[in-house]
């Protein structure tokens, strides 16, 4: 569950320094109070310091000895301020009680809120440095997702740079479900244990079997595990990490090309890929058809069966399920992504 600590150390910081302030204001009042005592009255320090605070915190003991006209017209003055300040301090410390447990008490409110309303969102679970990695992609192309984290530190980080989170045990059913399991598209496994991976992958198939799950794996005897445990997609960070280094030194222009489509931030183009659903306008068309219309440049297909055609042909015919790999402006790999007018219609009514 989310710890709605961190929300209030985020939404309140100005509280603290309301209370610092009224102390301050307190501490200038006792000093001057005494100081005036000491002058007017010719009291001892004690004296004056026992005075001034029970007329400041309004005791009401008796004055230490009698007082002239010039002494009862200071005590006024320092009863009247005294009050004052004594009533900011009691306001600002009940609006830092208020503010703290209520105030985060909505936050988590308006944040679980947020979270309900998602559908076809991604699940990222864990947020270490491999998770930042993709929380800083996802926040790039402006995907929706909730960070699910037990760490704290990890925690804050998160909610630092705004992202939605859930704070527990992302092997947890209840966790996940707090996360909208049941209505995400895909969920990312990307915590730094690989048996915990493999537990999050068995939690996340179980609630939703038709999730799409990529499981980080750190050992390469852990893949096969993930697999089993049902996850469509095991990446082991070291072992691309390797491939690409060796890529770097032997073709390190082809990496660099493949960087720029893949994560379209130095190019108006980007990789991309297309799912032909029931509803979609491809369904049943040629490549040729997709090609013409989208100004897209293809670059292959995989079939629902797992077939991957590299380099399709004009008269390749699309069925549900396919994925069509691209390259194309946004606009026009977004307008190929669109259901067909049928669909639409059939939505609206």
């Amino acid at each position: 569950m989310y710890n709605p600590g961190m929300m209030c150390q985020i939404e309140a910081p100005h509280v603290p320094r309301r209370v610092a302030t009224g102390l301050g204001i307190f501490l200038t009042l006792i000093a001057a109070g005494t100081a005036g005592y000491m002058l007017i009255e010719r009291w001892s320090f004690i004296e004056a310091l026992f005075m001034t605070v029970t007329t400041v915190t309004t005791v009401g003991y008796r004055e230490v000895q009698p007082l002239d006209t010039k002494g009862q017209v200071f005590t006024i003055f320092l009863v009247l301020f005294g009050v004052g300040t004594a009533f900011y301090l009691l306001t600002t410390f009940v609006a830092l009680v208020i503010e703290g447990d209520l105030g985060a008490a909505l936050g988590v409110t308006r944040m679980k809120g947020r979270i309900e309303q998602l559908r076809d969102h991604h699940i990222l679970c864990g947020y270490g440095r491999v998770g930042e990695e993709i929380a800083r992609e996802f926040v790039e192309r402006k995907m929706t997702f909730v960070v699910v984290e037990n760490n704290p530190i990890a925690l804050q980080k998160a909610l630092e740079m705004g992202h939605l989170v859930i704070e527990g045990d992302a092997a947890s059913d209840e966790v996940l479900r707090e996360a909208g399991v049941e209505r995400a598209r895909t969920l990312l496994a990307a915590s730094d244990s690989d048996s915990g991976n493999t537990y999050i992958t068995l939690t996340a198939k179980a609630l939703n079997p038709g999730i799409f799950v990529v499981a980080r794996a750190a050992k390469r005897e852990s893949e096969s595990r993930a697999v089993r445990a049902g996850a469509d997609r095991v990446i082991s960070p070291y072992a691309i990490s390797g491939r690409r280094m060796a890529l770097s030194a032997i073709q390190p222009n082809i990496l660099d090309f493949i960087d720029t489509l893949a994560v379209g931030r130095n190019s108006d183009q980007m990789l991309a890929e297309i799912e032909v659903a029931g509803d979609s306008n491809l369904l049943g068309m040629p490549i040729r058809h997709l090609r013409d219309t989208s100004h897209c440049t293809i670059l292959g297909v995989q079939r629902a069966s797992g077939e991957l055609i590299v380099g399709p042909q004009d008269d390749v015919r699309l069925d549900a399920g396919d994925r069509v790999m691209v390259v194309g402006h946004e606009a026009d790999v977004a307008a190929a992504s669109q259901p067909s007018a049928q669909a639409r219609v059939a939505r609206k009514a």
